[in-house]
């Protein structure tokens, strides 16, 4: 049952034609825009960051490619024939979230080597994945990447609407950071660094002064984990409690 649901959710997400389109543009903004960080990096600046600094933007492509798996068929009415064919939904959402994260490794991997070539080229000191720093943000990279494909899963199996379920994600991504710049108590700022689930997962890109980082490369990366994991636990709730 569990092959079957895989092959099929694969079947659908390589025959429709906006799938192609959203992994390209997964590589080529991060490409595109971690090229322009690159070179224009600081002084003093953290290559790796520079470098692989289109993640940010990638990552709003991954969203809108995960909440499609999902919310597409809520849309058309077709998940009703999908629950018919595996009534086990937990085994369909476990599919589809499968079926994402594959396809965000390998555009992710694709774009985060392409990103480290060209931040090879452009920055001043070069860029080589054979130093353990770099390699951990590339790596990271790839995992964060990944980790916001299975929230964004899991919001969209909880709420179902493509574009509600896509706001929800970018509003969590980047609306954090910006709220929390706005409060002013030094501790609570810490706080909020350490939980918004952007800032604290893309601290696995710093190879410099980590001392000073709100949070450390890994244990940020596991706060987004625990994002994604609580997303799809929500999700997985909600679609076995309803009727569709």
């Amino acid at each position: 049952m569990r092959v079957r649901g895989v092959h099929a959710e694969w079947t659908k997400a390589r025959t429709v034609p906006g799938t192609a389109w959203l992994l390209f543009g997964v590589v080529a903004l991060t490409v595109l825009l971690g090229a322009l960080a690159s070179g224009a990096m600081p002084e003093g600046g953290d290559p790796a960051k520079s470098a692989f600094m289109g993640v940010t933007l990638g990552q709003a492509v991954v969203a809108i490619l995960a909440v499609a798996t999902v919310s597409g068929e809520y849309g058309t009415g077709m998940i009703r024939t999908t629950f018919t064919a595996l009534p086990r939904r937990l085994n369909v959402l476990a599919a589809k979230g499968l079926v994402v994260a594959a396809m965000t490794i390998a555009a992710g991997t694709a774009a985060v080597l392409a990103s480290a070539a060209m931040g090879d080229a452009l920055l001043p000191n070069g860029l080589s994945l054979a130093a353990g720093p770099i390699l951990r943000a590339a790596t990271g990279s790839v995992l964060y990447l990944t980790l916001i494909a299975l929230l964004s899963v899991g919001v969209a199996a909880l709420v179902r609407d493509a574009a509600t379920a896509t706001g929800v994600v970018l509003g969590l991504l980047y609306l954090t950071p910006i709220v929390t710049s706005l409060v002013a108590d030094p501790d609570w700022y810490a706080r909020l660094q350490k939980l918004s689930p952007m800032t604290a997962g893309l601290a696995v890109q710093a190879t410099i002064n980590l001392d000073q980082q709100p949070i450390s490369p890994w244990q940020g990366l596991g706060v987004l984990a625990l994002w994604a994991a609580g997303a799809l636990l929500a999700g997985a709730a909600t679609l076995r409690l309803r009727d569709a």
